[in-house]
């Protein structure tokens, strides 16, 4: 059960997440969002094997928009009545600022836990096949998403060999950033003109396989659902209905 994340069905996975952000957008106390976000947490700890050090490195800039949020709405608030519950250099914060800049906060860490629970643990390919399988996504929309992905590292290497290629023929680097960012399009052009060639060449090799866009009922690699997306799905369940219901405990 250690890597039933990553082998739970992506779309199954898909719903539930956008099924938990919806539901925590119609809640604006600060326990809901919490709750989410710790349980998030936990799955992860218990049901995948990522890597905790990149993990923590991607939720750096949603914990710094967490603070802001905290920060904005405490000094900004419309609304402050309610009692007093801390002063700071004589300005006092009321319960209901305080809940408002929580909620905020909490909710910024929620979603981002949940998107990062769904990157770090979904194969982007077994996702599009799932979409075309389970979801009826059109294969003419999935085939394109799936050849533009399989492009991204070729491009990157392309992008590598212009620079290097520019700096043999003597092109200099200039210091300043935006005349930098003016010559990109140097290196950009070839590129966009390389990309269009081998998307052409895509899908004439495509076409010439017998690709006609059709949907079809039979699949090379069978994305299907399984027990495991069953008790996967319902301990996702079980964490946003206590995460919804934990304000009429307290």
């Amino acid at each position: 059960m250690k890597q039933a994340l990553h082998k739970m069905n992506p779309s199954v996975k898909f719903l539930l997440i956008t099924l938990c952000m919806l539901t925590l957008a119609f809640f604006f106390n600060p326990w809901t969002p919490l709750i989410c976000w710790v349980g998030v947490i936990l799955l992860q700890l218990c049901f995948s094997s990522i890597d905790w050090k990149k993990w923590l490195l991607f939720m750096i800039p949603f914990i710094i928009m967490s603070f802001g949020y905290f920060w904005t709405t405490i000094v900004f608030a419309e609304e402050r009545t309610g009692a007093v519950v801390w002063s700071v250099f004589h300005y006092d914060i009321t319960k209901t600022q305080l809940d408002h800049a929580l909620s905020l906060s909490f909710r910024v860490l929620a979603f981002a836990g949940l998107s990062l629970l769904f990157a770090f643990t979904t194969d982007p390919t077994k996702f599009i096949l799932s979409l075309m399988q389970q979801l009826k996504l059109s294969p003419k929309i999935a085939y394109s998403i799936l050849v533009g992905y399989q492009f991204l590292p070729v491009m990157k290497e392309e992008f590598v060999l212009i620079q290097q290629a520019h700096r043999l023929r003597g092109a200099v680097r200039d210091r300043n950033t935006l005349v930098r960012l003016w010559n990109m399009r140097r290196i950009l052009l070839p590129m966009l003109a390389g990309a269009v060639r081998k998307a052409e060449r895509s899908a004439f090799a495509m076409e010439a396989r017998g690709f006609t866009g059709e949907r079809r009922l039979a699949f090379y690699h069978v994305v299907g659902i399984g027990r495991t997306d069953v008790v996967m799905s319902a301990l996702f369940i079980l964490n946003i209905l206590i995460g919804c219901t934990v304000i009429y405990w307290l």
